[in-house]
């Protein structure tokens, strides 16, 4: 048989596979990638099958697949873009996706795995899918503010994933893991990006604009496929992956300010080879070696699951998303996909791996494919259960640090905060760097010192690691005090800004709220700074001694949290007798809307950090009339609070779930604005409270 049958024949079994397959999954409304990868298993060397496609063909159309695929990513990749995306985003990619990294890499020591292998898990399990996620929000008709916080979330984690995709290249190809071998990849990946990204900002986006203006999609199409290809080839030449060159190529093009034109030509495309390297996955699915290791499949799966649900909610939480939004994205963002194939396919093409990692990759793709439409139909319930089981002055905290977090955004910086800032996180950094530098450096250098303690001091051989394990933890006392004060005086030059200070004699009434925001951002200062130094250190030392700090940090300021909160509570129950006084007078004697929108911006004069509370009174059209608190469950569906009820004769203050709301009833509803906004909505809304069951 000539080679354009063979190859023919395997390009029909593939397609017509994946599309019987496909079809199938999309009519059962399952992700159709996991309808991909059983058709790569069914016409695979490993299920004995009639139909076998020739694995050489399909790999090299895999090929394709993915840098196609990184080059449609690198299309929404504008400066731009990143920059409206915000910072919010980007931290809480970083912060999520380090975690995650720490804790897939603790996981792989724990299950025996080496050193290398243990690197190459924790980045497969620490970036998200967004084909998956992209293909269920479709599937699911998925729209609004959600897909917004996700998808800002995911541009950030494939920006860490194409360095990952980078590092992870140069270590597998021969590069060691000691610190002068990591900084020397560091240094090679920084001169070849730097050079690329210069040099095609000078001549891609004005090539791309010449082409576009030509007016011809089969042009534009082929010049753009074109670039793509090039830039793939150049890393591929220089040692890295394709897919870098191809994500590089794909935001080159997007800064020519038609990303979106060519994106559109480019899609069909993508999505048929995108295709072919799902199957090409499947292929490499071999059921008696998942079988083998079913436990490292069900634990790193669990871990993905778990970890990313937690991590990500915390970390959108912290970023001043509200409680919602962040467990609804920690729920959709529960899965890896794509980069985890790519990250495991480099580990086994270069033999840094051994040939079992990448189907137990697979195999953990595709539970946490099936679960994910699952996961995201049960964020609501989640939410609104986490809402009714927080302690009460936890739920008080969560519905109003976002109101805190806004303040702090839409407040302008004067010059001298700015600078002050500044020159905290440089001192955060340098006590970063330092900490850094004693505990790598102890472990590098282990062998040198010890003959010198054992010359100059007399130590025996045997108490050498013991001696040094003792001076780099002495040593790290100093940077890690460091840190500790450094974060509380960041915090509190954030949390300033958030609630200004009274002035010397006066009665500081922001004490309590702006004691809750300042331990809060300690908190995740801290975190963003220690979690991100265990990750990094996990290859050179045990990770014993870093999650016993950690641990320690998280301890303690847990404790001074519950105080702060507890105060928050009682500054809160002080607010809401304010605003029922304050209503109560107003609604005697006006109960014109903009008077008592005025009367309630009085409170935040009055009592900072409750943001600015709103009335909103329930007219007689209110889906929300004859329910109870609990079945409205205002909070948990919208973030705000209900700080009081004001009706004819009755004062209601902290409100309890079991409260049934009448017409005519004013509720002071606190919040940040997009949770009042949403709290207003709902409550003037037309019936659809009536379809949650009693009890949510």
């Amino acid at each position: 048989m000539h080679s354009s049958a063979v190859f023919l024949q395997t390009l029909a079994l593939v397609l017509g596979t994946a599309a019987l397959t496909t079809v199938i999954f999309h009519r059962l409304r399952q992700p159709v990638v996991f309808g991909y990868l059983i058709a790569g298993l069914l016409v695979g060397p490993s299920v004995p099958s009639p139909i076998a496609a020739d694995p050489g063909i399909v790999h090299t159309l895999s090929e394709l697949g993915v840098i196609l695929l990184m080059f449609a990513l690198g299309l929404e990749f504008s400066l731009g873009r990143v920059l409206q995306i915000g910072v919010g985003a980007g931290l809480a990619a970083l912060g999520e996706t380090t975690l995650m990294m720490g804790i897939g890499f603790l996981v792989g020591h724990l299950l025996g795995w080496t050193t290398i292998e243990s690197l190459f898990t924790a980045g497969i399990v620490a970036i998200s899918s967004t084909t998956i996620i992209s293909k269920a929000f479709v599937e699911q008709r998925i729209r609004g503010r959600i897909t917004e916080i996700v998808f800002g979330i995911l541009i950030f984690e494939d920006l860490i994933a194409i360095l990952l995709v980078a590092v992870l290249t140069a270590v597998a190809a021969g590069g060691g893991l000691t610190p002068e071998d990591i900084g020397l990849t560091v240094v090679r990946l920084a001169t070849f990006l730097i050079a690329l990204v210069s040099i095609g900002l000078l001549a891609i986006p004005r090539f791309m604009r010449l082409v576009i203006k030509l007016g011809s999609d089969e042009t534009t199409l082929v010049a753009a496929v074109g670039v793509c290809f090039a830039c793939a080839f150049l890393a591929l030449s220089f040692g890295y992956s394709v897919a870098l060159g191809a994500f590089i190529a794909g935001s080159l093009v997007a800064e020519s300010g038609e990303g979106k034109a060519v994106e559109h030509l480019v899609h069909p495309v993508r999505d048929m080879f995108v295709a072919i390297f799902f199957v090409s996955v499947g292929m490499l699915i071999d059921p008696a070696v998942v079988m083998q290791h079913w436990v490292a499949v069900l634990v790193l799966a669990l871990v993905v699951i778990v970890g990313k649900v937690v991590a990500v909610s915390v970390s959108t939480f912290l970023t001043g998303k509200g409680l919602g939004m962040a467990v609804q994205s920690g729920m959709t963002l529960a899965q890896v996909g794509e980069f985890s194939f790519i990250i495991a396919a480099i580990g086994l093409a270069n033999g840094a791996t051994r040939s079992f990692l990448y189907p137990v990759a697979v195999a953990v793709s595709a539970l946490t494919t099936l679960t994910t439409p699952w996961l995201i139909r049960a964020a609501s319930p989640v939410t609104l259960f986490l809402d009714r089981k927080l302690p009460a002055r936890v739920q008080t905290f969560a519905a109003l640090y976002g109101t805190w977090v806004e303040q702090m955004r839409r407040d302008p910086v004067d010059v001298t905060e700015r600078s002050r800032t500044r020159r905290l996180m440089q001192v955060l950094f340098v006590d970063a760097a330092l900490l850094l530098a004693i505990v790598i450096g102890a472990a590098a250098e282990i062998g040198r010192i010890g003959p010198l303690l054992e010359r100059w001091v007399g130590i025996d051989e045997s108490a050498i690691p013991t001696v040094v394990t003792l001076g780099a933890v002495a040593l790290s006392v100093l940077p890690l005090v460091g840190i500790a004060r450094t974060a509380r005086q960041l915090g509190y030059a954030l949390a300033i800004r958030a609630m200004p200070a009274a002035r010397i004699g006066l009665v500081d009434f922001a004490a309590a709220p702006r004691s809750a925001l300042l331990v809060t951002l300690q908190i995740a200062i801290m975190l963003s700074i220690i979690i991100p130094l265990l990750a990094i250190t996990q290859p050179f030392v045990t990770a014993t001694p870093g999650l016993l700090t950690l641990a320690a940090v998280v301890l303690v300021l847990g404790v001074a949290f519950w105080r702060s909160a507890q105060s928050l509570h009682g500054h809160t129950r002080a607010g809401a007798e304010a605003i029922v006084a304050l209503l109560g007078e107003q609604m005697t004697i006006d109960t014109e809307p903009d008077a008592v929108s005025q009367a309630m911006a009085k409170i935040d004069l009055v009592l900072p950090g409750l943001g600015t509370p709103v009335a909103i009174q329930l007219g007689d059209g209110s889906a929300a009339i004859d329910h109870s608190l609990a079945r409205l469950n205002l909070r948990g569906r919208t973030g705000a609070t209900v700080l009081a009820i004001v009706r004819a004769g009755e004062q209601v203050l902290v409100p309890r779930g079991r409260d049934v709301l009448r017409a005519g009833d004013v509720l002071a509803v606190a919040g940040s604005a997009e949770a009042v906004a949403a709290a207003r909505a709902l409550i003037d809304g037309d019936g659809e409270i009536a379809k949650v069951p009693n009890g949510q």
